[in-house]
Order: C-alpha cells, then structure tokens, then sequence
C-alpha cells in the first residue's frame, strides 16, 4: 500500500512505541491522526511531525473510555475525514502474580490494550468496509505467545489482543482490509521507567534477543502495511523460537518457565 496522504490512526502516540510509529508513518507521507491521554506530549509529537515535512493532528482521549472513543472519532471524522489504517499501539500493565493482582488491576490491564483496540477498531471499521480497503495493525508483546511467570493480568491482556487480531481477521477473510497482528521482544521503552521491578521478572531466556527500539518497532509496522503481511514477528530470532513452539509448545514453556520468576 502507498502511505502518500492516507489517513494513519496512531493509538498511545504520546511516546514510545506509539510515538515512533507516528513519526515513521509521517516521513512515509501519511497524515497521522495522534490519540493518547496527554495532550503536552501528543502535541510534541505532531510538531515533531510537522517540522520534519508530514502533517499531523492530535486528539489527547482517554481510550479506556468507549464514549470518549466515540466523541472523538466523530471530531476526526469531521476534520481531518477517515482514516485508511488504524494501528493500535496503546497499552499498559504491570508484571504481577495473580495473588499480587488486585481485580481493578486485572480490568485495567485489559481496558488497554485490548478495549481500546476493539473500541477504536469498531468505530473506524464500518468506513473500511464500505470501502472494501484498509488496515489494522495490532501490536502485542511475546507475552502472547509464550507466557512467562509473574505476569497473569499483563499476559492475559496481550493473549487477547492476538485472539482480536485472529478473530477479525476471519471476521474480515471475504474484504480487501488486511489485518496484521505485529509480535516484538522486548523494547527498550518508557514501560519499564513506568512499572518498575516488571523488568527484573522477564524469563532469562529474553536475553538470546537482541534488545528492540521503538523505532524497530515502528519500522516493522510501517513495513507490514506496505508489504500486506497478516504477522510479523521481532527480532528475526524471536520468529525461530515462536517456530519452534508450534512445533515443540512443551519444550519451550518449559524453558520459559525454567528461567522466570520464581515464588520465594
């Protein structure tokens, strides 16, 4: 697909992984609609856009929220029109056993991403099909293919996001609108400044990976809608192991739950 003037819809833009997604997508010539919490940051971002030659907007929204979602999406509709690709980056959510999980932490981790990706994606959707184009990128962390220890809620919210992902694109197979589930390692990001001690819990094994940038996140995403593909998979080590899972699941949760977190 060319990125020339399509309409990008960029969640969690404020910074990281989202942040850099927009930014990627606007030196390919799209005009990237910015939806995050806060606006100082959303705005820093577009003007980053802007001053490089793209063209961006911000909406600061809160994507927990299905009416905010809404209003929104009306707001962008009326002034910049529809967007063409909607990439879904938004998330959060601590490393935490289920006894060390309280109910309200488990319902936020799942507010975002996985809500706000099918709030945001169902608003959007109705204009792709009338259309019969576009695309809907999902981003989720290793977590979805091999949980480690120690992470319940977390684990449970990306597991969702690649069911989603999975779910829409049977629910889409009969259009043209490609729906692409994008898989990183870890991510040397604002996360971790965030949600101090979930570093420490990741399983020792993550260490054969080489550490990602958000901008090698960003890279991959912009990748996987100019080339169409259903999945994508980062670092390339990532995707050997993610292979040997399909075909050995055992071995490798074994070793995954081998070199996690532990109960003292």
């Amino acid at each position: 697909m060319n990125l020339t003037d399509r309409i990008v819809l960029v969640t969690g833009a404020s910074s990281g992984i989202g942040a850099a997604t927009a930014r990627a997508f606007g030196r390919e010539g799209a005009h990237v609609v910015l939806l995050a919490r806060t606006e100082s940051k959303l705005v820093e971002v577009a003007e980053e856009i802007i001053d490089h030659g793209g063209t961006a907007t911000p909406y600061p929204v809160d994507l927990t929220e299905p009416d905010a979602v809404a209003k929104v999406a009306d707001t962008i509709r009326d002034e910049v029109g529809h967007p063409t690709i909607v990439v879904n980056v938004a998330g959060s959510g601590e490393f935490l056993a289920i006894e060390e999980t309280t109910p309200d932490d488990a319902r936020r981790m799942m507010a975002a991403p996985y809500f706000a990706a099918f709030d945001v994606t169902r608003t959007f959707v109705p204009h792709l099909l009338a259309r019969n184009e576009g695309h809907i990128v999902n981003l989720t962390s290793a977590a979805a293919m091999a949980p480690w220890p120690g992470s319940v809620a977390y684990a449970t919210a990306r597991w969702a996001m690649r069911g989603f992902t999975e779910a829409l694109q049977a629910d889409l197979r009969d259009t043209d609108i490609v729906v692409t589930l994008v898989v990183a390692a870890e991510v040397e990001s604002p996360y971790w400044e965030h949600n101090p001690g979930s570093r420490e819990r990741l399983p020792s094994i993550s260490r054969l990976f080489p550490l990602l940038s958000p901008e090698d996140v960003a890279d991959a995403i912009v990748e996987s809608v100019v080339e169409s593909r259903r999945t994508v998979l980062i670092p390339r080590r990532f995707r050997v192991v993610a292979t040997l899972h399909r075909l050995f699941p055992r071995p490798i949760e074994w070793l995954v739950g081998k070199t996690g977190w532990r109960r003292r």
